[in-house]
């Protein structure tokens, strides 16, 4: 059974390590503190606190689940004290940053990768119980992804490879989907409030629409989930959107987005219904 030290179990770092503990044994796991150590090793259920990097014991496999900010200096940080031998694999989880953040660890003879699950571990309990299928992306040295292939899929994810260079490309559409899908819902229920609808029945409303939006979207792909009235090429409707979109930034918003979705309806429309909506819209 191949060992595992967790550097920063936070949600992230101590969920993935107790989703591992069926196929990886725990070796060590190490926080900002030994306290904190000693409160992750107790919900993970195996390994030992460590208080400092170069207490860490021997591992295969070395995950730095720390912030985005402190993967540089972590990874230094580790390989200095020497924990780290030829032959292991070292990755961290973030979702913007790529594996070149551990080049000192490749020094030392690692092979070196990141691995960002597409999943919030807002509450490590919960997303322990609710892992299954979540798509994990990996990239970095082959060696590497190739050990965090068989790892990701004994967590229950379902691993998938990026281009090089593509971690930045991979990370805006994820914030696109997570949170600006948030922001849309927070704009369409302010603007609902315009029409006398209580915040109560302008979020259920809003809330439903976009749950049944995005199963059309899972059967049936963007395009063509697509309705409405730019898809029609109705622009009475736009100009009494446009009429009563007083707040700039929501009025910003719907021009943006419209315009977006003109291309998304492509050949639906005529190439004179396109160009009349694109000069309502910009």
């Amino acid at each position: 059974m191949l060992t595992l030290n967790i550097i920063g179990p936070g949600r992230l770092g101590k969920s993935i390590a107790r989703l591992a503990t069926t196929h990886y044994q725990i070796a060590g796991v190490c926080a900002s503190t030994l306290a904190n150590s000693r409160e992750a090793v107790a919900f993970i259920g195996a390994g030992q606190a460590c208080a400092t990097l170069a207490d860490l014991p021997r591992a295969d496999l070395f995950l730095l689940s720390v912030p985005d900010g402190l993967i540089a200096e972590k990874a230094k940080e580790l390989a200095a004290c020497g924990v780290v031998q030829a032959g292991n694999v070292v990755f961290h989880a973030s979702g913007v940053s790529e594996a070149s953040l551990l080049l000192p660890l490749k020094a030392a003879g690692a092979s070196i990768a990141s691995l960002h699950p597409a999943f919030s571990f807002a509450d490590p309990a919960r997303a322990v119980s609710t892992f299954a299928d979540t798509l994990c992306a990996l990239e970095g040295d082959a060696k590497a992804c190739e050990v965090l292939h068989d790892f990701a899929r004994a967590l229950g994810g379902k691993p998938f490879y990026l281009a090089e260079g593509g971690k930045a490309a991979y990370h805006a559409s994820l914030s696109m989907a997570a949170n600006y899908l948030v922001t849309l819902a927070d704009l369409s229920v302010k603007t609902a409030g315009q029409a006398g609808i209580s915040e109560e029945i302008a979020q259920l409303l809003i809330h439903n629409l976009m749950q049944q939006t995005l199963g059309n979207i899972k059967k049936l792909g963007p395009a063509a989930a697509l309705t409405g009235p730019i898809v029609r090429g109705d622009q009475g409707t736009i100009d009494k959107h446009l009429s009563v979109l007083n707040d700039i930034n929501i009025r910003h918003c719907y021009q943006s987005l419209g315009l977006a979705t003109i291309n998304l309806a492509g050949d639906r429309l005529s190439a004179v219904q396109q160009l009349a909506l694109s000069q309502r819209l910009s």
